[in-house]
């Protein structure tokens, strides 16, 4: 059978093709392999493709077929979605799904609320357990990228497991979306003012809070940063992935970037810092095998050189919303945890922090 396997120490990739209707196929990938690696050579069935076993314990790919463009593999029926579509993807050796997946969400309710800013309307969706009245003072998460977190890495099918298992208090968690993603969350100093003048405030007025944490990835992350760098004591804490904490000297490659400047000249002043305006727990996630790996190393012992709890846990894979969900638990529970306290929320966090 024509099937694309993992096959001892290869990833095999493989298309049927036996009229050899194609004049070439060519794998899409997200691991940085060399270009002369990604050729598929025509065998009787068709095309078939064979790849030393990359140092992830999951691969997501695509076929590039010519004068067709991008398409998934017929031969596997695991697909994911994500923000520039769907991959195929195969797991590797030792790849377990999070448990949480399968544990029923607690009824929920998703509540919009539409937020007037500098930078212009911000939506808000407000997801939190079924049955408590805004006016009763629960923990609060809010999210960069709410809408594609919780379509494509499961935050609010997370959140209601944890509440429903008991591994985390009942909480809200705010969704924000970005009308203009690269603008807002390129270190800019006008959407850090709204999130945490206009939007924090607003979702507090209608939701009985206490000072809330900020998650986010990629960019997302880095504006997570800024805006607590920006306006201190904002956040309790920090959950950063894959942030895109660029440098000229660990990644040139993003020169191109149309906010390079902006991004590169907020990460060199935290790097060149000797003191944090203020001091929110950070957990930082990265993908070993990622480019931002790198940065996030950098940034992640300035953190901690500037004496704030901060750590980065480094997970194989890379720089996509399934790497992002498979470290929710334990990396994002633990820090709610530290930050709220047990599952019962009477902790108060660090001095000065959570209970805020």
């Amino acid at each position: 059978m024509v099937v694309s396997a993992v096959e001892g120490a290869e990833v095999v990739f493989r298309l049927g093709d036996t009229a050899q209707a194609f004049t070439g196929v060519r794998l899409w990938q997200e691991l940085g392999l060399a270009a002369e690696l990604l050729e598929f050579k025509p065998v009787d069935y068709g095309w078939e493709l064979r790849l030393p076993r990359p140092s992830v314990h999951r691969m997501e790919y695509l076929f590039d077929i010519a004068d067709l463009g991008m398409r998934t593999d017929p031969t596997n029926p695991r697909v994911v979605g994500g923000a520039f579509g769907d991959h195929s993807w195969l797991p590797l050796p030792g790849y377990v799904e999070p448990a949480w997946i399968a544990v029923p969400p607690l009824p929920s309710t998703l509540t919009p609320l539409a937020v007037d800013s500098p930078v212009g309307p911000v939506d808000v969706r407000v997801w939190a357990p079924d049955g408590i009245a805004p006016a009763f003072e629960l923990p609060l998460l809010l999210s960069h990228d709410g809408p594609e977190f919780a379509s494509y890495a499961g935050l609010t099918h997370y959140a209601g497991a944890m509440v429903a298992s008991g591994a985390l208090p009942p909480f809200r968690l705010a969704l924000l979306r970005p009308t203009s993603r690269n603008l807002w969350y390129a270190a800019n100093p006008q959407y850090a003012e709204a999130l945490t003048q206009y939007v924090v405030p607003a979702v507090r007025e209608q939701y009985e809070s206490r000072r809330p944490v900020m998650m986010g990835a990629s960019l997302g992350a880095l504006a997570a940063l800024h805006a607590e760098w920006q306006f201190p004591n904002t956040f309790s804490a920090l959950f950063l992935q894959s942030g895109s904490f660029f440098t000229p000297q660990t990644d040139p490659q993003e020169s191109g970037f149309e906010f390079y400047a902006e991004v590169t000249g907020f990460v060199e002043q935290v790097l060149t810092a000797t003191t944090a305006p203020s001091t929110p727990r950070i957990a930082m996630t990265a993908g070993t095998t990622e480019e931002n790996v790198h940065n996030n190393r950098v940034m992640a012992a300035r953190l901690a050189g500037l004496g704030l709890d901060a750590t980065l846990d480094e997970t194989p894979d890379m720089h996509n919303f399934t790497a992002w969900r498979d470290v929710l638990d334990p990396d994002l529970t633990e820090l709610l945890r530290q930050t709220w306290g047990g599952a019962d929320g009477t902790g108060t966090g660090r001095a000065g922090g959570a209970g805020a």
